[in-house]
This record gives C-alpha cells, structure tokens and sequence, in this order.
C-alpha cells in the first residue's frame, strides 16, 4: 500500500509531537515542514529528515503532499487550511478548528470543494475512559444524556504567556482559556451529549492574568434542543493545576465520567501530562464494580506509553486511514465548528449580558 506523503504547517511546541507521532504511524511519511522563517524551517526538517519551506502552495507541489497538519497560532489556520486545499492536500488541523463561524466554514467549503477530507485534533476522544462512555451511550445504558458537566481547573503562569509572543492577545490568539485549552473538554461535552444547541448563556473573567488581555476564566449554561442541559467551568486560575472532568448523567439515573486531566496541566516544551486519564464515575447498572478494573487498565497503558504522543498518534492515524477508507474520521471539521460554537457563544453572551440563541 502506497504510504501518505504528510507534511506540517507551523514549526512551533506541538509541532514536534506531530512531527513524532507521524514518524511512528506506517501509513504515512512525514516529507516536508513549512514556517515563513526559513530558519526555523531548516531547523525543524533536520530533526526529522524532511524537506523545509516558506510557500505551503509550493511545499505541496514539489513534494506530491497528500495531507497536512496544521500547527500554526489559531488566527492563521484558514488560510493555511484553504491553500493545501486548492493544492490537492488534506488537512488535520489542531485545535481549534478557527477562532471564527465564518472561518470554520469557509475551511468546510473549501474541503468539500476540493474532494479532501478535514478534521480537527481532539485526541482526547481516544482516550480509553472516554471511548467507554461514548460506547455505553451508544448502547443505550445511560438512556438519553440529559446532563452535562464539564469542570477544569488549570493553570498558567506569566512565562507560558511569554513563551510564544501571540499568547493572551485576542488578534493573536483569538481568545484565551476557551480557545486554548478548553476545547478538548468542549468537545467531549457535544460528542457525549450528542443533542444540536439551542441556548446559552455565558460569563467570562480574567481573575489573576493582569498580563494578558484575554479570559483565563468562563463560566455557561447550556440548553440542548432536546431539553438536556449541560454546565460549564473553566478555568487557568488555579495553582499549580487541579483537574478537567467530564461527567454525563442519563435519563434512565445512570452516570458516566471521566477524568481527562489531573494535576498540573500538560504545556507544550515545558512538561508532560501528569497522572492517567480515567473513569472516575460509573453507576451504570451491573458495572459498578467495574470502575477499578478500568482504572488498573488505563494506568498500566498510561505508564508504558509516551502518552502525549500515543493518543496524537492514534488520532493521525484515524485521519490518515479515513483518507484511505474513503470515510468520515472520527473528528471532523463539522465536529470541530461546533467547538468553535460553544466559545463563540460564550463570548458573545457575556459581551451582551444575555442567553444567545441558536443559530448563532
């Protein structure tokens, strides 16, 4: 089977994890890197044997790309996302899929009409804790979810803002603890609920960032088209780090919930992710006792894989072999828009100081 030719737009932190997992993926060959500092480019394809470019349009002809991971600061991924699709290339872009609606959907055109595929990273979903929840709402064991809490406590201190120069800008980054590091919870939120919005309202705050001009803190409510509700907490005001949980109760009484994230929180170049993710809630009928089996098993996986790496790999993956299958990876760009949604919603409900409806 002919291997994928892939490559990287963005040479920053989480572009050496992408770059690594693609290395250990045998689908595919990462072939070329691209940056608008050719310097960095250069030092980025060394480490990996690839190819370094300034021009995305160019890397993709000359190197015969078949798709793209975009890693580039969230203001820039449409445009990125748009010319490897005028290229012939298909695009996996980190989180979030953009900072606006109207981007999303001019990247969702733009894949349509080029024939590619798009999908947004979110590797949390392939986190065994998480998959299991996901498994036993399909089966139907929770009935209908029709309560959502989403609860992160996190941290970032003034040298992460300072690390990178578009951090905590709104024109550069495009938001703050909604767009960077909550879409991972948000996103499991409307996977697991599985309900189309209807209304939101939202606050956010900046409680103890004086040096940034974005949210480090936002607090919702949400109200699904099928009358489930769902609560929302985020937050980088915690020292050093608390925990992200995701927790889904059904109509039928039962529960299902994970803990994605513990303690300090994992940060790009600085460190890695700290204690296992795991179920940390289970009432599902007949499987109450099975809560510490899973933990047993998700902590001895945790332990003996690099895990930043493994669930990014499992991810591109997917993506890679939704090229090859012809079929719908398991995150979108349709999944991804809908993140785009919720923070957007918040947003635009605590700017108006008032519930906002669907469409937005």
């Amino acid at each position: 089977m002919k291997k994928l030719r892939s490559a990287i737009i963005g040479c920053g932190k989480m572009a050496h994890v992408h770059a690594q997992a693609l290395m250990n993926i045998g689908e595919t060959e990462l072939v070329a890197v691209q940056s608008r500092s050719l310097d960095k480019a250069t030092a980025f394809a060394g480490k990996y044997q690839a190819q370094p470019y300034t021009d995305i349009a160019t890397m993709i002809r000359q190197e015969k790309v078949d798709m793209v991971v975009i890693c580039t600061p969230h203001p820039a991924h449409k445009a990125a996302a748009v010319t490897a699709f005028e290229n012939g290339a298909h695009v996996l872009v980190e989180k979030p899929l953009a900072i606006s609606l109207a981007d999303c959907d001019i990247m969702i055109a733009a894949a349509a009409a080029a024939g590619k595929q798009l999908g947004m990273i979110s590797q949390r979903r392939f986190f065994p804790s998480c998959m299991r929840i996901k498994q036993a709402i399909d089966d139907g064991k929770l009935g209908t979810p029709m309560l959502g809490f989403v609860v992160m406590y996190g941290w970032r201190d003034e040298t992460y803002y300072k690390s990178d120069p578009w951090r905590g800008s709104w024109a550069a980054e495009g938001g703050g603890v909604l767009v960077n590091q909550a879409p991972h919870q948000l996103d499991l939120l409307q996977w697991f609920m599985g309900s189309e919005f209807e209304e939101l309202y939202g606050v956010w705050n900046n409680i103890n960032h004086p040096y940034i001009e974005v949210d480090d803190t936002a607090v919702a409510i949400v109200r699904f088209k099928n009358g489930a509700l769902a609560n929302i907490m985020v937050s980088n005001a915690q020292k050093p780090g608390i925990y992200g949980k995701v927790h889904i109760h059904g109509s039928n009484g039962a529960t299902a919930g994970v803990q994605t994230d513990g303690g300090s929180m994992f940060l790009p170049g600085r460190s890695t992710i700290t204690e296992p993710p795991l179920n940390d809630l289970w009432t599902i009928a007949g499987e109450e006792t099975s809560l510490k089996q899973w933990q047993e098993e998700d902590t001895h996986l945790f332990n003996t894989v690099d895990p930043v790496e493994y669930f990014i790999r499992l991810q591109q993956r997917d993506f890679i072999l939704s090229v090859i299958e012809q079929r719908k990876p398991l995150v979108s760009g349709s999944d991804g828009r809908r993140t785009v949604e919720l923070f957007n919603a918040i947003y635009k409900s605590s700017k108006e100081r008032q519930a906002v409806r669907w469409p937005l």
